[in-house]
Order: structure tokens, then C-alpha cells, then sequence
């Protein structure tokens, strides 16, 4: 197949890899133009840049994919395929029409449930134990197409960095698997089932303030699912902090108030929430990089009831 690649970050870089790796040709990768990134303020390409260099491919970064002459320049490249992943902009019906066996997209998420930007968070936040990725006909609606194929994976332990990884690997296997069925016509195409869809929006700072009324379970789910952006944060004796692992725990002291530290060890602290105790693992003070707590106590003086 002639196939359009579009994608932005590292979640996109394996499909890309396998396609062209399964003896496709890819006619040309679309990003989003070089961002400013880090303190610096210096411009980098993205993930899927980086990786369609390496691999020799023709790179394209328009600012934005609805304008006419990108999407004449999109008909000359005269794809069979689009294949989309974490791109970052909304096809028009114009670029949906163009290929012969349409644009589909490998979304993070067993859909119907969590159409929209944050899917991956959301899985881990909410408790799911399973979650996924499905392959589907891309449409005018937010990830509101017909499923074509989908696969699961255990959530288990894993924060958004790693099931993100683990993830894209199960949509690079997937994706040309359904590739295939596609040119020899024996691919499914099921509708969604609207009436058991929900959206997960994008992520601001703002969600990661603890709520210590909340119990352990749910602020560890949290840590875990804005880990590594845009983290749960809290203060501690009126200094910021992030947290990166938490474990759950019994409180040993119940007349210790929610919000409060309710347990100190040479390892370790944890903190009084509205059901259970959060035990601290690994955490990053302002201005510094993350470190395990067994370090961070070395440093900094934790006690009972702070």
C-alpha cells in the first residue's frame, strides 16, 4: 500500500517503524511543526520527526492540515491509506476522501470508552483493569468511527509512561495486522455503541491537586495516571511537591487528621487521606529532579502531624 503516516509523539513512533518495516510504502509523514520545548525555549521536532528521519522518509509540517493547498498537496501524494496516530489535528472530510481505503487511527482506548484527547490517563484514574487499542474508520465526530479491530492489555501497576510504551507497541502490531485484512477484504467494520461512550478531555495542571478526603486508592490512581505529565502535587510544611509512586497503606495512628503526615520511618512517610494512608515512594520537591524518598528524608525533616 502507498500509505500517509500522520503522528506526533513517542506513542506514534512504533507503527510508524513497523509499516514501513511490513514493506509499505510510506509516501509521507506528517507532524506538527518544531515546538519550543524546556527552559531553553529551543526548537525540536517531534518524536515521529526524529524517527521518519532515521528512517529517510519525506517529513511534512503544516500548521494546519485544513488548509487548500495541504490538501491538494495530500491528493498528489495519492495515498491508498492514512494512517493516523496521536497526530494532533482533525482531518477535514476533504483529506478523509482522498484515500481508497480511507483514514483510520490507532486510538488508546477500547472505544467507545474515553473518545478524546487523554484516553490513557483516564483508564488508569478511573481504576479500569483493562484497557487498549482500537483501530478505526476516522470520521467527521471525535473518535466516533466504526471500529475495524481492537486488542486489550492489563492495566495492573502501570503510570501513563509505561502503558503508554506498552500501548504503542500493541497498536504497531495491530495496525499492520489490520492493514492487511484491509487490501485483501476481510476486515470488520463495527458501528459504536454511543450510548456507552465517554470522553476524556484534555490534561491541565490544575487536576493534579490532591484532594486528601479522597481515599488512598483513588490519589494513587492519580499519581500513577498524571505521571509524567502533569503530575499529582501537593505541599508539604508549604514547600511544592510531585508525587511520581505512591503505595497504598493501613493508617497505624486514626487520630492523626486527613491531610496529615501520619507515619514517619528512614524510608519512608505517608500521609492520612480519607480512606487509607498514601505511603510516598518517589517524589520531586520544587526545582529539583525526582528523587526516592529514602533521599528526600535524608535531606529534609518530615514529622508526625506536619
Amino acid at each position: 500500500m502507498k500509505v500517509v503516516y500522520m503522528g506526533t509523539p513517542d506513542f506514534a513512533v512504533l507503527p510508524l517503524k513497523k509499516i514501513y518495516e511490513a514493506g509499505h510504502e510510506i509516501v509521507g509523514v506528517y507532524t506538527q511543526p518544531d515546538r519550543q520545548k524546556g527552559r531553553g525555549k529551543k526548537f525540536l521536532p517531534s518524536d515521529v520527526k526524529v524517527a521518519a528521519q532515521e528512517l529517510g522518509l519525506s517529513i511534512y509540517q503544516p500548521e494546519k492540515l485544513r488548509e487548500a493547498e495541504v490538501v491538494e498537496e495530500l491528493r498528489t501524494l495519492a495515498p491508498d491509506i492514512i494512517v493516523v496516530a496521536a497526530y494532533g489535528q482533525i482531518l477535514s472530510e476533504d483529506v478523509l476522501n482522498i484515500p481508497k481505503y480511507g483514514c483510520i487511527n490507532i486510538h488508546a482506548s477500547l472505544l467507545p470508552k474515553y473518545r478524546g484527547a487523554s484516553p490513557i490517563e483516564a483508564s488508569i484514574i478511573a481504576g479500569d483493569e483493562k484497557t487498549g487499542v482500537t483501530i478505526m474508520y476516522m470520521a467527521k465526530g471525535l473518535d466516533t468511527g466504526d471500529i475495524i479491530s481492537q486488542a486489550d492489555i492489563e492495566i495492573g501497576l502501570h503510570n501513563t509512561e509505561t502503558l503508554t510504551a506498552e500501548l504503542s507497541k500493541l497498536g504497531a502490531d495491530l495496525v499492520v495486522k489490520t492493514m492487511a485484512e484491509l487490501e485483501a477484504g476481510t476486515a470488520n467494520r463495527t458501528p459504536q455503541d454511543d450510548s456507552k461512550s465517554c470522553y476524556a478531555g484534555k490534561l491541565d495542571k490544575a487536576m493534579g491537586e490532591i484532594d486528601w478526603s479522597k481515599s488512598a486508592a483513588e490519589i494513587e490512581r492519580l499519581v500513577r495516571g498524571l505521571y509524567p505529565w502533569p503530575c499529582a502535587y501537593t505541599t508539604l510544611d508549604g514547600k511544592s511537591i510531585k508525587l511520581v509512586s505512591a503505595e497504598v497503606i493501613d493508617v497505624e495512628d486514626s487520630s492523626v487528621p486527613v491531610g496529615k503526615v501520619c507515619q514517619v520511618t528512614k524510608k519512608f512517610f505517608a500521609i492520612k487521606c480519607g480512606e487509607g494512608a498514601l505511603k510516598i515512594k518517589t517524589l520531586q520537591p520544587e526545582g529539583k529532579k525526582p528523587m526516592d524518598c529514602v533521599a528526600f528524608l535524608n535531606g529534609n525533616k518530615v514529622e508526625l502531624g506536619m
